[in-house]
């Protein structure tokens, strides 16, 4: 029973490591979805200076809490981790996309595939919110390249047919891009079908002017 003793004082050592590291890391992974939210939200203002600062620091914040998980995989593939770097490829492909700049890799965010992928979806979404802002400022043809941005990731997502289990529950997240892309479009229609038509009325309102 010593030798049992000993053996339960080791685990438990190990296991208060862990929890502390566990500690560390919910508080990062809310540092982290904090920055990213303030980065959306700047994004949709058009302050992109401010967007891309707030940017650069959770980028660092994800860098941290990755290198100080590096001896705890279970608790770096834990769902609170992975939201939060889901939120930094959201929140980083959303602004390159603003921007017309390049669309960041896995690589350059250091993120795992699956979790990518799940913030490339979120991000195609969230150029909805952005495509009608542009809309309101009669910025139509920039909301449509919004419109085609959001069809291509969805084209591109639905050709990664693999389990839930591999994917992080990638399908749910196509589905409910394809629902938010169709409601957009179907907006967009009918609000470029408007002004052609508030056009066409002018014109013939010009017409029957100079005839009098």
């Amino acid at each position: 029973m010593e030798k049992l003793e000993s053996i339960v004082e080791r685990i438990r050592s190990r296991i208060e490591v862990q929890n502390q590291a566990r500690d560390i890391a919910l508080q990062r992974s809310r540092e982290l979805i904090r920055f990213c939210a303030h980065t959306i939200r700047a994004i949709h203002r058009e302050e992109f200076d401010k967007a891309e600062e707030l940017l650069r620091k959770a980028s660092e914040a994800a860098k941290t809490m990755t290198r100080d998980l590096e001896d705890h995989p279970t608790i770096y593939y834990a769902g609170y981790t992975q939201d939060s770097l889901k939120e930094l490829a959201e929140a980083s492909i959303t602004f390159a996309i603003v921007r017309g700049d390049p669309i960041p890799t896995p690589e350059d965010l250091g993120v795992p595939d699956a979790t990518y992928l799940g913030g490339l979806s979120e991000a195609a979404t969230e150029l909805r919110r952005h495509a009608l802002d542009l809309v309101r400022r009669g910025k139509l043809e920039k909301a449509e390249e919004m419109l085609d941005a959001m069809d291509d990731i969805y084209s591109y997502l639905v050709t990664i047919d693999f389990p839930d289990a591999i994917t992080g529950g990638l399908r749910r997240h196509t589905d409910i891009l394809r629902s938010v892309m169709e409601r957009t479009r179907g907006e967009l229609t009918v609000i470029s079908q408007q002004q052609k038509l508030r056009q066409a009325l002018a014109e013939f309102e010009e017409r029957m002017n100079g005839r009098k």
